[in-house]
């Protein structure tokens, strides 16, 4: 449940830092940063990897991220914020779930 809420929370803020920019399909592209940005952190929520909360976050975030940069060959910034934002999802989940 936790992983959802941050999932929630994290798409709800990327999809909300993209409200000034200029996109030729503007809903679409707000529709799928919000969805990428949920599903790392329903996902992190949801997985049970043997490895530190940060680290399962930021592999999570990365694997997630990685294929929306290569389409829209915005590197540094879609992966970047993957990364911290997994990082910070997984400690979350770590830290205050069950």
């Amino acid at each position: 449940m936790l992983g959802v809420v941050c999932g929630l929370v994290y798409g709800a803020l990327s999809a909300a830092s993209m409200l000034p920019l200029s996109f030729p399909d503007k809903p679409a592209a707000l529709t799928g940063a919000f969805i990428n940005r949920f599903a790392i952190g329903f996902l992190i929520g949801a997985s049970q990897l043997p490895w530190p909360g940060w680290l399962a976050g930021l592999v999570i975030g990365l694997l997630l991220s990685v294929p929306d940069a290569i389409i829209t060959k915005a590197y540094a910034p879609i992966i970047g914020m993957g990364a911290v934002g997994g990082m910070l999802i997984g400690w979350i989940v770590q830290r205050f779930g069950p």
